[in-house]
């Protein structure tokens, strides 16, 4: 028997630039092991090879994937042992708590041939410069998106009713949790459900509610109050000591998209683009938020104007996802020099150092 695997990001590229939970994530673990290297020396690798050893364990595994770059992960997180490792070469601001004893650095720059990156050194500087312009340029089209979204908004705020918005909050928190209230201090995991990557959105709802018996899809326009909603529902599970994951919006980090709550075996989200899912099983439940909360006929009555922002908005996502790929393109070509540089036995053996360590927190 194999044991469970759920993934998720640990940072995104927002309208904000790029935003890191990664911290957040790390918070409760005992070891945290820093992979530092440029691209293509082995990081993803190591760290899945060790993710998929410890599933055959049946132990759960969390992976921390890269929005950078779908074919790479950013962390592992091996559950039961309180034990992860991550990319700490990436945009990542990770904040040691302790280390040594916590966190340990490991260097895979060791297993390079220097030598061979001195001839390559130009090419390395340019490749590293173009990459990060064309990320920045990314955000940036990611930020006019935002004020194009913000703008699309605006029409479905001023024909809200924020009393029934209220109503129908309150009527979800009294139906999610009645009068529970557990004697214990609540656990919150800040996560991003999803990200824009260089392939275009990616998430892993069906992932990570695949095991959560009651699902929540919550339908409605932008602006319509579908983040407000989540964020009232997360405090009041926080309130009443249940443990929460928060899933943020992988566009505008300052919104939520998901909350779960694992200990009710609840999961509610925002079932819109770009992650647009239908209720496929028993269980599964819709909240309507534009047929409840915004007057009807919103959509007829602005639809020249909302579709103005629905092309303007598509427009500015698509040209930023174009520069994420080209990005993503000068990133590969460096991958493929240090590539050619590394002693891969090298880090085999670092990988098997790894592995010694995690190993003594199984026996404990």
């Amino acid at each position: 028997m194999a044991g469970s695997v759920r993934n998720y990001y640990a940072g995104g590229n927002t309208a904000k630039g790029f935003h890191s939970l990664c911290d957040d994530c790390l918070k409760d673990l005992q070891k945290v092991f820093i992979l530092q290297g440029a691209p293509g020396t082995g990081k993803s690798t190591l760290m899945k090879k060790i993710g998929e050893y410890w599933v055959g364990r049946n132990y759960q595994v969390e992976y921390l994937h890269c929005p950078l770059d779908t074919s790479s992960i950013d962390g592992v997180i091996i559950v039961e042992l309180k034990v992860g490792i991550v990319n700490g070469s990436g945009s990542y601001e990770i904040t040691p708590r302790a280390l040594g004893a916590i966190e340990e650095y490991i260097n895979l720059g060791e297993a390079w041939d220097s030598a061979k990156l001195a001839d390559q050194k130009d090419q390395i500087v340019r490749l590293s410069m173009l990459a990060g312009n064309a990320t920045q340029k990314a955000y940036e089209h990611f930020a006019e998106a935002l004020s194009i979204h913000d703008n699309w908004e605006k029409i479905y705020i001023e024909a809200m009713d924020f009393q029934k918005a209220d109503d129908l909050t309150r009527k979800l928190i009294f139906q999610f949790f009645g009068n529970m209230t557990l004697n214990k201090e609540s656990t919150v995991k800040h996560r991003f459900l999803g990200a824009a990557t260089p392939d275009g959105a990616v998430d892993y709802v069906p992932n990570l509610t695949e095991d959560v018996a009651k699902r929540y899809f919550i339908k409605g326009r932008p602006g319509s109050g579908k983040s407000t909603m989540l964020k009232k529902i997360a405090e009041e599970a926080q309130i009443r000591g249940l443990d929460v994951e928060v899933y943020h919006c992988g566009f505008d980090p300052n919104s939520l998209d998901m909350v779960i709550v694992r200990e009710l075996g609840i999961a509610i989200f925002d079932s819109t683009a770009p992650h647009e899912y239908f209720p496929s099983r028993d269980g599964d439940e819709i909240v309507d938020m534009y047929g409840t909360v915004i007057a009807s006929g919103t959509d007829e009555i602005f639809e020249e104007e909302i579709n103005n922002h629905k092309t303007a908005y598509k427009n500015m996502m698509d040209s930023a996802m174009g520069f994420l790929k080209e990005s993503n393109g000068y990133n590969r070509e460096l991958e493929e020099i240090y590539t050619g540089a590394m002693d891969f036995e090298k880090v085999n053996e670092q990988t098997e150092r790894i592995q010694d360590m995690i190993h003594q927190f199984e026996e404990n």
